[in-house]
């Protein structure tokens, strides 16, 4: 798994997706809303997945006690995948994005809010998001699920599978096919690096299309 992570971070969205279209998968990317929080941070790994819900019935206890089981469970050498069901509150703040850094979790995707947005970058921990708000989880929301499968736009991410996620957004790799797919786009990424080279020779796009079958 971490040999496959390390080959991965290396790599970019673009291509995994190039590769994963012709390998036949086409519901492999996230919503374009989901973004960055430091445009220069990329975010690698395999994922664990997370379930929610809003509910404010819950105590602030109840809610509270329920975040930091989350973060108590959360295991390192992964990236983080959260489904809220909700576009109200933060999932992601300072002193959560501390905790998992210093678990040695990779990163931290959410298909809605963040806040603290502003220490987060200070941190340098990977935090791709939907919005900012200052509104947080307390008496608000609770997790219900780990380690099922869970849906973002129309992606279906299951526990162990790959996740990349650079500033053109976050591409999910099934873990059946990962180090298929992580190995064609290494040698996509080669092909290109020589496509390049050939245009900046002064090679036309057209021969260099013909010559390397890419562009």
């Amino acid at each position: 798994m971490a040999d496959l992570t390390q080959r991965l971070a290396q790599l970019y969205t673009g291509a995994v997706h190039d590769v994963l279209r012709a390998m036949g998968h086409e519901r492999v990317v996230l919503p374009p809303s989901i973004r960055p929080l430091d445009p220069a941070v990329k975010v690698a790994g395999a994922a664990w997945t997370v379930c929610g819900h809003i509910d404010r019935t819950q105590s602030a206890h109840a809610t509270l006690l329920g975040w930091t089981r989350l973060l108590s469970k959360a295991p390192p050498g992964r990236v983080i995948v959260c489904q809220p069901h909700n576009h109200e509150v933060a999932l992601m703040g300072e002193l959560s994005a501390e905790t998992l850094k210093n678990k040695g979790v990779l990163g931290y995707v959410v298909d809605g809010g963040c806040r603290d947005v502003e220490f987060i970058l200070k941190i340098g921990f990977p935090v791709f998001a939907s919005f900012y708000t200052p509104s947080d989880i307390v008496g608000r929301w609770i997790p219900d699920r780990y380690g099922e499968p869970v849906a973002i736009g129309g992606v279906t991410i299951s526990d162990g599978d790959y996740l990349l996620g650079d500033l053109d957004g976050v591409v999910v790799i099934p873990k059946a096919v990962a180090e298929e797919a992580i190995a064609k786009t290494e040698a996509v990424a080669q092909t290109e690096n020589q496509i390049r080279s050939a245009i900046l020779g002064g090679m036309d796009p057209v021969d260099a299309y013909l010559k390397y079958g890419k562009f």
